[in-house]
């Protein structure tokens, strides 16, 4: 069955710009057929007005008006012949895709600690003893034992936080569980964000 008006969207031809919808597209496609340049002009003056409209929040930042003829200017495929108020010539920009950033394929032997735990286990086998050293063991081994607490449900063992780092850093690092003393835990923080997920 062939009805006209009743095809999908996706059998349509495709929007460039598809925040601003197929009917201002349709505008857009009528203005570039019109043949005065008065017509055409009166047409995007229009069309800007419109768009305008459609997003009234974002007239308040500085170059707002830039940025529409611009959109007009992608939308248009740069063939709308009129007096362009401002330099549209860089608007091809705005639709280009950054390039896709590479993520880091490394192997983790424990995930609940994640990446960046085991660039600080490195970073205490090289440091010199003092201050700066124990602060930063103090701080990684409250992480660790933060998320063991959150991936294991509330089970955690300050035992099991000291073997970890002494063994992720090939012993370098270890903890008098007598006179180290660990941050307390907020349960209700935890419990709270269990709640969310679910």
């Amino acid at each position: 069955m062939n009805i006209e008006g009743l095809d999908y969207n996706t059998q349509r031809e495709h929007l460039l710009l598809p925040e601003y919808g197929r009917e201002v597209q349709k505008m857009v496609d009528h203005a570039i057929t019109l043949e005065s340049r008065e017509e055409r002009q009166r047409c995007a003056e229009t069309i800007i007005s419109i768009m305008e409209r459609m997003f009234p929040h974002n007239g308040e930042a500085a170059d707002h008006k830039h940025k529409l003829w611009d959109h007009l200017a992608l939308m248009s495929n740069f063939k709308l012949d009129i007096d362009w108020p401002c330099d549209v010539s860089q608007a091809a920009k705005i639709s280009t895709r950054p390039e896709p950033m590479g993520y880091p394929m490394t192997d983790i032997p424990v995930r609940h600690y994640g990446n960046m735990m085991f660039e600080l286990f490195d970073k205490l086998k090289t440091m010199e003893p003092g201050p700066e050293r124990d602060e930063l063991v103090r701080i990684t081994a409250n992480h660790m034992k933060r998320s063991l607490h959150q991936w294991s449900h509330g089970s955690v063992d300050d035992e099991k936080v000291a073997s970890d780092l002494a063994r992720f850093t090939d012993g370098v690092i270890q903890i008098d569980l007598d006179k180290f003393t660990f941050e307390k835990i907020n349960e209700r923080e935890f419990t709270e964000k269990r709640k969310k997920k679910k």
